[in-house]
């Protein structure tokens, strides 16, 4: 049965500094042994957060995060809450009607999580395009509660023996080829595990709100396909890069360049206003990335002095890339003269405007730039990214290290030694004179 626990003073900033800071919470009971309000702050970290701890039987408790504690900062109810706020929040939680928790839909659970995304100020358009077209039409009207694991190790397996699909046209989905061959199958299961990603992420959101009561359909018994996210990396050389910047149209050429000296995507470089270069630090300020987190990408000198020519004339909050009659690129318009671009410049097979980053990050860890460096300009957490995606290229880069720099030891062949002959006895033999 659940035990007791030490009453903690939880209701001002003032009196959660007094607490110990580490990986244990401190817990106020809001239901004698059964349902706990807790606080957690680990050493060094500003501000604290709240959890709701719930007894479900045979020793175990399930810990819901509720939110951010008033710590460093004013309560706005939503993403940073004060004990009354959390306290509201954690009983809502566990007085939600038995009707309400066990009803929701898979169409309701993605729903909320996109939601939650908006609210957190997250990008969302592939979370919708993907749900639209792969979750909703086989799960959107089933019940999260009623969910099982071999059921969605189903859809997994369909959606990966599917064909993929492009666009849709006049409301109607189109299809490409059925995945044929070892690399087909292989992307279309990496694509498979992508949406299985999204699918758990709004499944685990209605748990962490209280909507569902546990998560074993989706958890550990559901795997995604193993040894399928190592794809092979295109990327330009240096000559070929710089045929592409020469073939590409003139109002499609600026993009280009900007993308091999940033390594940033297309969508961050269609926000760029004239004010997020910084001259005197050669950066440039990306405000909202895939993440939703902001980041700097360090120039070179020669991207810097592009940047400075691109932008002479203009400032402040202008865009930066425009078409020629003024107006910004918008969503996809890149990929028509991407194809041209590559056909003029003889680039086969074509390449999609995202290999652009990808060479930037490849010739980077080939030049010797540090994994850690490439993923902070690149706008990761780590180098978990880049050393899947580029890791074997550094390898290849010590290995010509090696072979230019390592010591030889070759010797003047000398006419006099003659190799020993194996018998069929497999004993050396000496050599007939």
């Amino acid at each position: 049965m659940a035990g007791t626990v030490k009453h903690a003073r939880l209701e001002s900033p003032s009196a959660r500094s007094r607490l110990k800071r580490g990986r244990q919470p401190h817990w106020q009971a809001l239901r004698e042994g059964r349902v706990h309000l807790g606080y957690q702050c680990w050493k060094g970290d500003a501000a604290g957060r709240w959890v709701l701890r719930r007894y479900i039987g045979n020793g175990k408790y399930r810990v819901t995060a509720l939110g951010l504690a008033d710590d460093a900062g004013e309560a706005d109810g939503v993403r940073v809450l004060n004990f009354d706020q959390a306290e509201a929040k954690a009983r809502a939680m566990v007085d939600t009607p038995a009707h309400r928790v066990h009803r929701l839909t898979v169409r309701q659970a993605l729903a909320r999580y996109i939601e939650h995304k908006r609210d957190l100020g997250q990008p969302v358009g592939d979370v919708l395009s993907r749900g639209t077209v792969h979750i909703l039409p086989s799960l959107g009207d089933l019940v999260v509660a009623e969910l099982t694991a071999e059921q969605l190790r189903r859809w997994l397996a369909n959606m990966a023996a599917a064909p993929a699909q492009s666009r849709p046209k006049n409301g109607k989905a189109q299809y490409k080829a059925a995945p044929v061959g070892d690399e087909a199958m292989r992307a279309r299961r990496a694509s498979a595990n992508r949406v299985l990603t999204m699918l758990k992420a709004a499944l685990n959101h209605a748990f962490d709100e209280g909507h569902v009561n546990n998560r074993d359909a989706w958890g550990r018994k559901l795997k995604p396909f193993r040894d399928v996210e190592v794809a092979r990396v295109r990327y330009l050389t240096v000559d070929e890069a710089q045929r592409l910047i020469n073939a590409a149209d003139s109002e499609f050429r600026p993009l280009v360049r900007a993308a091999l000296e940033t390594g940033c995507r297309y969508s961050e470089l269609a926000r760029l206003e004239m004010q997020d270069f910084n001259s005197d630090a050669a950066t440039i300020a990306i405000r909202k990335s895939k993440s939703g987190k902001p980041r700097h990408v360090v120039l070179t000198p020669e991207g810097a002095d592009f940047f400075r020519r691109h932008g002479a004339g203009h400032g402040g909050a202008e865009v930066m890339f425009r078409h020629a009659n003024g107006t910004p690129w918008n969503k996809s318009e890149q990929s028509r003269p991407m194809r041209t671009a590559c056909a003029q410049a003889r680039i086969t097979p074509a390449i999609s405007f995202h290999a652009l980053r990808h060479t930037w990050a490849s010739l980077a860890v080939m030049a010797g730039v540090p994994l850690m460096v490439v993923a902070r300009n690149l706008g990761h957490v780590d180098t978990r990214m880049v050393e899947k995606h580029y890791g074997h290229l550094e390898h290849s880069f010590i290995v010509d290290a090696i072979c230019a720099g390592a010591p030889r030891f070759a010797g003047v062949a000398d006419a006099a030694v003659v190799p020993l002959r194996t018998g069929k006895t497999g004993r050396a033999q000496t050599p007939r004179v």
